[in-house]
């Protein structure tokens, strides 16, 4: 049926999601359809996909926990049923969904005798919890139980540091991986005198992200890592100036937007924030302000930055240093009032 479909369809690709199903509140499961593509097509774009999928999306996870008079990590607390290891292992285990940036503060505060789960960690408002019933500890005697966290939007898997704590506080291991398991075949196919394939994705994920969320944010990082090759014209190097530059010409982001300015506009919803030259530092603040693309920047006057958390005058002059290099534009030191 699918291949019928495509067979009288145009070059054009068209993806689609043909199966989507949650199998638990931790266990989201979706299959994906591109077509028509060439042969080799889809095992490049599959493979592509697949690394992306499982290591460029980032995920948010509990970092630390900071406990007061525990002696180490494998110390047994009376009226606990777990040890503080088994304890930290569990706080490992808990789902986190949110669109933080930075490391935030989040406790828990109980009195036993309690089952603890998830439900009982006080978490800041941008953060939510997707599964509440995970265990983390058993009180089994009227004690206080009292724990600090830390919370962090990560990428990839890390292992915690091995140096003991002095000040209570246990790191664990950043396991900030949304995708749990994705996989990719291949149908082929005769169109005419021609070869054409259809890729299936089939992706898993922890419930912090649906596959399509997943789906479309592995795309946007793949594609934000070609846009140094994209529009880059060849250019005459002269060798007699450049002798003593051992260098590879670089093509700024300048370049790449006045050539393809060139051939047609591009909307500034389409221009992110992370081309740019700006540093580490204003472009997490800029993120943790949702300004994530040119003209959510322009919406700002230069008042407006310094009224931002963290945002500092020499941020400022970065972000006002970067449009004046690239687009040639200021942003105003106040919004106009009409």
């Amino acid at each position: 049926m699918v291949r019928e479909a495509v067979a009288g369809s145009t070059r054009t690709l068209q993806w689609k999601c043909v199966e989507s199903r949650v199998e638990s509140k931790r266990l989201y499961y979706g299959r994906f359809i591109l077509s028509p593509l060439m042969k080799g097509q889809a095992d490049t774009i599959g493979i592509a996909m697949r690394r992306a999928l499982l290591g460029e999306i980032e995920g948010t996870c509990i970092t630390c926990a900071t406990s007061e008079n525990v002696l180490h990590e494998y110390s047994t607390i009376t009226g606990i049923e777990e040890s503080v290891h088994e304890i930290l292992i569990n706080l490992k285990e808990i789902v986190l969904r949110s669109n933080l940036y930075g490391v935030r503060a989040a406790s828990i505060c109980v009195r036993g005798p309690k089952y603890i789960t998830a439900k009982d960690i006080i978490s800041p408002p941008s953060v939510e919890i997707v599964d509440t019933t995970q265990h983390i500890a058993n009180l089994t005697e009227p004690i206080d139980f009292f724990l600090e966290l830390q919370i962090k939007r990560d990428r990839g898997y890390r292992l915690k540091s091995t140096k003991n704590s002095h000040d209570g506080s246990y790191p664990i291991d950043i396991v900030s991986m949304p995708v749990r398991n994705v996989n990719h075949s291949i149908h082929s196919y005769d169109n005419g005198n021609e070869k054409q394939e259809i890729l299936f994705i089939e992706i898993w994920t922890n419930g912090s992200l649906t596959p399509k969320e997943a789906l479309y944010e592995a795309s946007r990082n793949l594609v934000n890592l070609l846009i140094p090759f994209l529009h880059a014209e060849e250019e005459d190097m002269n060798l007699e100036e450049n002798e003593n530059r051992w260098n590879l010409p670089i093509f700024s982001f300048q370049d790449r937007f006045t050539n393809l300015n060139k051939k047609k506009r591009i909307p500034l919803t389409c221009i992110f924030i992370d081309q740019s030259e700006l540093s580490s530092k204003t472009y997490n603040c800029l993120k943790r302000s949702n300004i994530h693309t040119l003209l959510d920047l322009l919406s700002h006057s230069q008042e407006d930055l310094m009224k931002m958390k963290d945002f500092h005058i020499e941020d400022v002059k970065n972000i006002l240093g970067t449009l004046q290099k690239h687009f040639g534009i200021n942003l105003p030191k106040k919004k106009f009032s009409f």
